[in-house]
């Protein structure tokens, strides 16, 4: 299984990134945009995983405690890329995001598992190998409360990238 925990967003919240996707789109001479049910921000990206694995994930999520907070989405930017950039929509740093997100890398690292070392960028992929003349730029803020956290599973069904959410974490009040 090829598994990530994120945060996934209510329909208002999509409706929003959707609008981003579309405005990119209509600026673009080729790109490969997100899907709506595809759009959430990744807290950790583990890979393929096994059974076990899955489960110690699991274990890990169980021990990160967070309040409720809120994300607010405030820009879109571009990661240069030689086959086309990367577009994607910022989200504010705010530091009950980063600390329950560190928290969350330290419990993943605790159990094994190889996490990103470099400093984490809370974003939400709008777009990859996108050709776009389009500069990033500030948005208007927007986004939602998050209560808890999932993980993720990717695949491909009929050709079509599908993330599911397969547990569920939630924030304590």
């Amino acid at each position: 299984m090829r598994l990530f925990v994120a945060i996934n967003f209510g329909k208002p919240t999509v409706n929003r990134l959707l609008d981003l996707c579309e405005e990119l789109r209509a600026v673009s001479s080729r790109g490969n945009f997100s899907l709506p049910e595809n759009l959430h921000l990744t807290l950790a990206f583990l890979g393929e995983c096994d059974a076990r694995q899955s489960a110690a994930i699991r274990a890990a999520m169980d021990q990160v405690t967070f309040a409720p907070f809120e994300v607010a989405i405030e820009r879109i930017g571009r990661y240069r890329r030689d086959d086309g950039d990367l577009w994607w929509a910022g989200v504010r740093e705010d530091r009950q995001l980063l600390d329950m997100q560190q928290l969350l890398a330290d419990k993943l690292g605790g159990r094994g598992f190889a996490v990103e070392k470099r400093k984490y960028s809370p974003h939400i992929t709008l777009g990859r190998r996108v050709s776009a003349s389009a500069d990033p730029r500030p948005v208007a803020p927007f986004g939602e409360m998050v209560t808890k956290i999932d993980l993720m599973k990717s695949e491909r069904i009929n050709g079509k990238l599908t993330y599911t959410a397969i547990y569920s974490k939630d924030g304590e009040n």
